[in-house]
C-alpha cells in the first residue's frame, strides 16, 4: 500500500473513531440535558399525548383536558372557572412554562413522577398514569373572596389557624387560564395580558408584597408585649401627641386629629390606630426586636413555600432611629403580602402558634391512592406566648366593636381584626393602599379563620380610601363563608 493511501485509511478511520466517540458522548452524558431542554419538541408531544391529571378544589376537579383537532399535541389543558381559581391553579401552556401548582406538580400531573411508576411500568419504561392535586381551598371561601373584591385591584388569603390550610388565595384582575393552553392561540393572549397595565398575570396574594401601614402594628405590639415594655394592653404608653421623629423636625400625627391618641394604652392606640404610640414603641424597642418578632411571623423569609413560592416580605435593616420610627406603622421600607399578614393573624387567633401555611392537602396516583399528605406534615412553631395572644386577641375585638374595623363584624362569632392604610408615591402623591387583617371564631361550629385584605386600587376617592371602607367587607365576605355551619 502505497503512503498516500495508508495516511488516507488512517484519517478516515480517526473520523469514524470521532464520531463514535462523540456519538457515545451525546448518547450518555448529553443526552439527559437534550431531553429536558425546553426547546425539544418531543417533551411538548410527550407531556400531551395523554390527558394531564388534575388539581381538585372541595372535591371536584377544576381543571380538566379536552383532544385537539390539529398538530401533533393530542391533548390541551383546560379549566373549570378558571378566573376565580387562576391565582392557585395557575397555567399549563402548549407554548410557555407552566405556573404555579401547575408548574411546581408538573411531573406528577403528566405521570412522569418517579412515585407513580408501577413495577410494570419501570420494566416496559412506560409513562405512569396522572397524579391529581388535592388542595385545601374552601370554594366558598375562594368565592367569596372573589366577589368581594370585584373589579378592586388587590389580593386576598385566608387561613384555617388551627390547622395551616390555605381556605382562599385570590388576585384581581385576574385572567382566565384556558386562553394560554393552546399552543395556536397562546401567543395572542400572551401579549395582551403582558401588555395590561393591571398585571392580571402577578399574583397580589402571594407574591405583591407593600407597605402593610397600620396592620403592622400588631407586629409591633406583639414586640412590646413578649419584651415587657408594656406588661398588659391596657397599660398606658408613654407616648406624645404628635410624636416628634427622632433626629427629626418631622412631627407625627395621626389620622384622626381628635382621637385619644396621647399615651394611649395598647388596645385604645390599636382601637384608634395610633401612630405616635407604634411609631415611638418602635423607637423604644429598637430595630433589632421589632425585626426579631417580624422575622417569627415569617418576615424576611425568602424560602416561604406553600407550596408556591410567596415573595419575601420585607422588615429592613440598618436604619437611622427617624426611620425605625416608621417602620412602626408599617411605612418606609417594610412590605408584606396578603399571605404575611394572614400569618400574623393566624398566629395570635391560634394561641400564639403558627402552623405552617399550606394549599396542597394531598397528592394522590390516578387511583386516589395518597402519595403525600401535607396536612400531616404541617408544622407548627411558637410566635408569641399565649398570653400575649390572649391579650392581642382582646385588643383586637376592641378594634372590630367598636374601633376602625366596625365593617367586619360578623353575627354569632367573635372578630378581631386591624386596619391598614399605606401611603404610597413621590410624597405619598399616589392613592393609598387599603389593608385589613382579621381572624375570626364562630361560636357555634367551633370553626376558625384569619384573613388579610389589600386593595390597591378602586373606583372609591382618595377621602374615602380606608382599611375599614374598603378592605374590611371583603374579609367579613371571608369570615361569613369560612365560619358558616
Amino acid at each position: 500500500m502505497n503512503k498516500t493511501i495508508r495516511r488516507a485509511s488512517v484519517f478516515a478511520l480517526l473520523l469514524v473513531f470521532a464520531l463514535l466517540i462523540r456519538a457515545t458522548w451525546v448518547q450518555f452524558y448529553e443526552g439527559q440535558a437534550l431531553a429536558d431542554d425546553k426547546d425539544n419538541r418531543r417533551n411538548a408531544i410527550e407531556t400531551y399525548s395523554a390527558p394531564l391529571g388534575n388539581i381538585i378544589v372541595g372535591g371536584r376537579s377544576v381543571t380538566g383536558s379536552a383532544p385537539t383537532t390539529t398538530g401533533d399535541l393530542k391533548y390541551k389543558r383546560t379549566y373549570t372557572d378558571g378566573e376565580l381559581y387562576a391565582a392557585v391553579t395557575g397555567y399549563a401552556s402548549q407554548a410557555y412554562a407552566p405556573t404555579q401548582l401547575e408548574g411546581i406538580y408538573t411531573d406528577l400531573l403528566n405521570g412522569t413522577d418517579s412515585r407513580l411508576k408501577s413495577v410494570m411500568d419501570t420494566i416496559t419504561d412506560q409513562r405512569a398514569d396522572a397524579g391529581n392535586v388535592v388542595t385545601t381551598i374552601d370554594p366558598d371561601v375562594q368565592k367569596a373572596a372573589f366577589d368581594a373584591l370585584g373589579d378592586k385591584k388587590g389580593g386576598a388569603v385566608a387561613i384555617d389557624p388551627k390547622t395551616g390550610k390555605i381556605l382562599a388565595v385570590v388576585s384581581s384582575p385576574s385572567y382566565d387560564p384556558s386562553s394560554l393552553t393552546d399552543a395556536n392561540t397562546a401567543g395572542t393572549a400572551w401579549k395582551k395580558l403582558t401588555a395590561d397595565p393591571e398585571k392580571p398575570l402577578v399574583n397580589r396574594a402571594l407574591r405583591q408584597p407593600l407597605p402593610p401601614g397600620s396592620t403592622f402594628k400588631l407586629v409591633v405590639a406583639a414586640a412590646a408585649l413578649e419584651d415587657g415594655l408594656y406588661s398588659s394592653v391596657d397599660q398606658n404608653t408613654a407616648s406624645p401627641d404628635p410624636y416628634t421623629l427622632p433626629g427629626t423636625t418631622r412631627e407625627l400625627t395621626n389620622e384622626n386629629p381628635n382621637a385619644p391618641c396621647t399615651n394611649a394604652t395598647i388596645r385604645k392606640a390599636l382601637e384608634y390606630s395610633c401612630n405616635n404610640v407604634f411609631a415611638k414603641m418602635a423607637v423604644q424597642l429598637g430595630q433589632d426586636k421589632v425585626k426579631a418578632m417580624a422575622e417569627k411571623f415569617g418576615f424576611n423569609d425568602d424560602e416561604l413555600d406553600v407550596p408556591v413560592r410567596a415573595y419575601t416580605s420585607v422588615y429592613p435593616s440598618d436604619m437611622y432611629p427617624s426611620r425605625t420610627a416608621l417602620t412602626g406603622i408599617g411605612q418606609f421600607d417594610v412590605t408584606a403580602t396578603p399571605l404575611q399578614m394572614a400569618m400574623v393573624s393566624a398566629a395570635i387567633a391560634n394561641g400564639g402558634k403558627l402552623v405552617s401555611p399550606h394549599m396542597v392537602s394531598q397528592i394522590t396516583n390516578s387511583g386516589g391512592d395518597v402519595l403525600q399528605d401535607y396536612d400531616d406534615e404541617a408544622g407548627s412553631k411558637e410566635i408569641v406566648s399565649s398570653s400575649t395572644a390572649e391579650q392581642l386577641q382582646s385588643a383586637m375585638q376592641t378594634v372590630v366593636e367598636q374601633g376602625t374595623g366596625t365593617n367586619a363584624q360578623v353575627p354569632g362569632a367573635t372578630v378581631g381584626g386591624k386596619t391598614g392604610t399605606a401611603q404610597h408615591g413621590e410624597n405619598n402623591s399616589q392613592v393609598p393602599y387599603a389593608w385589613f387583617t382579621s381572624y375570626g371564631k364562630s361560636g357555634s361550629s367551633g370553626k376558625e379563620v384569619a384573613v388579610a385584605v389589600v386593595v390597591e386600587q378602586s373606583n372609591a376617592a382618595r377621602s374615602e380610601v380606608s382599611g375599614n371602607g374598603l378592605a374590611a367587607p371583603v374579609a367579613r365576605a371571608m369570615m361569613e363563608a369560612a365560619l358558616k355551619d
